[in-house]
């Protein structure tokens, strides 16, 4: 029997999404609202102009997906209502947490922190109405705090999958959503096949081995929309200024004192923005923070001046210059060498495994697959390097980029191309 649906909501790449009663009070809470308000892509608007999605599109979207993935393996396993409702609600919830410009204000928060979105999330849920609308409708707001970021231990591991992993809702609808509004082919697989095609097998997601073929192109989708659109050099452009900004004025409009949840979410896109292009000050921090949100506003990107795209199984670029540290010196040498100011300097060393994480965050090294013939059925699990396709691209994404100002773009790419060609430097980020 189906969850008795009481509205419906018309979405551009899924058609009309059914919504239950929790669904539509969560949906009409302003902490989801909020949502409409935090561009799904941050800056990528300004080199796709298509792209200005937001957040809520993607978790009602994520909502309908892991609804479908549930009740595909209701046919096999005999997931309840009541289940699939909490998967439903879990992914409606996944992102409720997350910053002003997504993911660029979750690079302030780190490094600041060392909290992510999936943990503002969690308090979220806990601190906020959500709580208070969850009790009402006889759901747990701990345990969904739990489930909404796939970390919910009383459930067999294949529900936390259908949220965050390989087979995760995640995937499937931004991929679908982000290649739809940035108008980029990549992303456009077809993501039913896999959902139809899915079994749990030891309390884990596994797929119809004849549907290899779909799951093969969504990673390999994925990969390439990461190439694409998510780490091209112009969006990052814009993103690092973001970053930056944020960065450069935290200290002065607190972005990431999370001590009030009432105050945290009053930060979205364009209130942070014109915030940061307004800002009253005449620190030289504060001058380069408004100078790089009003030359945001105004499409005045930073120019990339080097590039290194680097595909490995193991070490990556960010592992290497992730300490914010190592990252300071290297802009103080290319500075000494530019004779600019290390301000006007930016590294940029985005990082993502070219195969998404399981559910645990753990490198997705193996799938199992089942053989479903008229006699019997039976399994096998195979690595990821030995799928035909993927197998190529396993590893890391890896891209070394440095970005300056145009005025001082020969000079620092003269220094850049200097230092990093130099013996044994190269070296080091390819062991």
């Amino acid at each position: 029997m189906m969850l008795k649906p009481i509205a419906e909501i018309r979405d551009p790449v899924h058609g009309y999404v059914k919504i239950t009663e929790v669904e539509r009070d969560l949906i009409d809470s302003p902490f989801i609202q909020r949502l409409r308000r935090i561009h799904q892509l941050a800056g990528a608007y300004l080199v796709y102009p298509g792209a200005v999605h937001s957040r809520f599109e993607h978790v009602v979207g994520t909502m309908n997906v892991a609804g479908m993935i549930a009740e595909s393996l209701s046919k096999r396993i005999g997931v309840d209502n009541d289940e699939i409702q909490e998967v439903r609600l879990a992914a409606l919830l996944h992102d409720a947490g997350h910053g002003p410009f997504s993911h660029m204000y979750e690079e302030v928060l780190t490094e600041k922190t060392d909290l992510t979105h999936e943990d503002i999330s969690q308090r979220v849920i806990l601190e906020t109405s959500i709580k208070d609308i969850l009790e009402k409708h006889g759901f747990s707001p701990k345990k969904m705090s739990e489930f909404c970021v796939g970390k919910q231990t009383t459930k067999p591991p294949y529900m936390n999958e259908i949220i965050a992993g390989g087979h995760s809702a995640d995937i499937m609808d931004y991929l679908l959503r982000d290649s739809y509004f940035t108008g980029v082919e990549y992303g456009r697989v077809d993501i039913y096949r896999v959902i139809d095609s899915l079994y749990a097998v030891d309390n884990h997601l596994a797929l119809d081995n004849a549907a290899l073929y779909a799951f093969e192109a969504l990673l390999i989708a994925r990969y390439e929309m990461f190439k694409a659109v998510y780490f091209h050099r112009t969006v990052r452009a814009a993103e690092l200024m973001l970053v930056h900004s944020m960065t450069l004025a935290d200290e002065f409009l607190h972005l990431t004192d999370l001590s009030e949840m009432s105050d945290y979410l009053e930060l979205t896109d364009e209130i942070v923005l014109q915030r940061l292009a307004s800002l009253d000050g005449d620190t030289t921090n504060l001058r380069e923070a408004r100078r790089l949100a009003n030359d945001f506003r105004n499409r005045r990107l930073i120019k990339c001046v080097f590039e290194r795209v680097i595909q490995r199984r193991d070490r990556t670029v960010e592992q290497l210059f992730g300490k914010s540290r190592v990252r300071n010196q290297v802009v103080l040498d290319l500075a000494e060498k530019a004779s600019v100011d290390p301000i006007h300097i930016y590294l940029d060393v985005p990082t993502t495994p070219s195969v998404p994480y399981t559910s645990s965050r753990e490198a997705l090294r193996s799938i199992t697959l089942v053989y479903d013939d008229a006699k019997k059925m039976h399994t096998k699990t195979v690595p990821i390097e030995d799928l035909p396709l993927v197998g190529s691209i396993a590893g890391f994404v890896d891209i070394l980029r440095v970005y300056t100002g145009a005025e001082d773009r020969e000079r620092v790419a003269k220094a850049t191309n200097a230092l990093f060609d130099s013996e044994g430097f190269m070296t080091r980020i390819s062991v």
